[in-house]
């Protein structure tokens, strides 16, 4: 029986992406405000990536996480990728606005993936890693090289983590990914326990995941935490949507007419973003980044923020949301 890592403590966390240096220059003095700020507003589960502005935030989580109490919080980073310091110059170009020196490549065997916790187990300072995702395995980061990438983790990501979970070295494991079919096939050849789903789930877009996903981690008995929730920020009015500057078409009158209906109800578009991911039984937890102090306030906010019965409904009588899609109990 697998037991469920995450509790209701855990349900908002902290994201990575912003601190790593996504969208802009985050300096080492505003990443500790930010991680101060969640600390002190209570929140107790932290996610990052080696990915991340090239082992920059991992190393920013872990400088701050190391001065306190280990089973104090929740600690999930990620693995599939190796990384070597190399000079400036031969850094590649990635989405960081400023990076650390370090290039990478994608490795998924057994070996690659313990040299990877082993790394970040340095890099933080940390003693343990709570839960390990098997980042970015999908299509959309490794293109027609999937179907190679998948046997390699077969016979090594997936095997490793398993064994390693088993030993008690890990608590949980299973994929971090912005696609829905990795998890599906993870699910199909192995037994993970928790899986990060990002861009797949939020009050945006959510149809696919509501008929293929969910049922799917529901059977299996995986959890699912919830990534790029606020769609990267476009649901806060950002000209980005799951990462990218292309908006898709109709999307912004959609998230428009959803913000217009929510202040008709006394509330906003990022808080009922919060609850409509928790809503759903599937979801563990939802854990947006920030690039200030401020914005972590406005997710806790968000979090205990009261919303109307009648604004969920009104969302589904208007076709704004999925007519399968969960929502919050009333």
């Amino acid at each position: 029986m697998k037991t469920d890592i995450l509790k209701e403590e855990h349900k908002l966390g902290l994201g990575g992406v912003a601190i790593g240096t996504a969208f802009e220059n985050i300096t080492d003095e505003e990443a500790l405000d930010i991680l101060e700020k969640a600390w002190d507003l209570g929140i107790r589960y932290y996610d990052t990536s080696p990915w991340y502005g090239l082992t920059k935030s991992e190393r920013r989580f872990g400088s701050f996480l190391q001065n306190k109490d280990r089973g104090d919080f929740i600690f999930s980073t990620k693995v599939g990728r190796l990384f070597k310091e190399v000079p400036e110059s031969e850094v590649p170009p990635t989405m960081w606005k400023k990076p650390l020196n370090y290039d990478f490549k994608h490795d998924y065997t057994a070996d690659a993936i313990k040299k990877s916790i082993e790394d970040s187990l340095q890099r933080t300072g940390l003693n343990h890693i709570d839960i390990v995702y098997i980042h970015d395995l999908s299509e959309d980061q490794v293109g027609d090289r999937y179907p190679y990438f998948l046997e390699q983790a077969k016979k090594g990501a997936f095997k490793v983590l398993s064994e390693l979970r088993d030993q008690g070295v890990i608590k949980a494991w299973g994929m971090g990914v912005n696609k829905i079919e990795p998890i599906l096939d993870c699910i199909e050849a192995a037994d993970p326990d928790i899986c990060l789903s990002a861009t797949q789930y939020s009050i945006l877009e959510h149809e696919d995941a509501v008929d293929r996903l969910l049922p799917a981690v529901k059977k299996a008995g995986v959890k699912l935490v919830s990534g790029a929730g606020y769609n990267s920020g476009f649901l806060a009015g950002r000209d980005r949507y799951n990462y990218k500057e292309v908006i898709p078409k109709g999307m912004t009158e959609k998230r428009d007419k959803i913000a217009e209906i929510a202040r008709k109800y006394g509330t906003d578009i990022m808080h009922a973003g919060i609850h409509f991911v928790l809503a759903a039984d599937e979801f563990a937890a939802i854990i947006p980044g920030a690039s200030k102090p401020d914005q972590v306030q406005d997710n806790i906010n968000g979090l205990y923020a009261a919303i109307p019965g009648e604004f969920w409904n009104e969302l589904k009588d208007e076709g704004l949301i999925y007519e399968k899609a969960q929502i919050p109990h009333q």
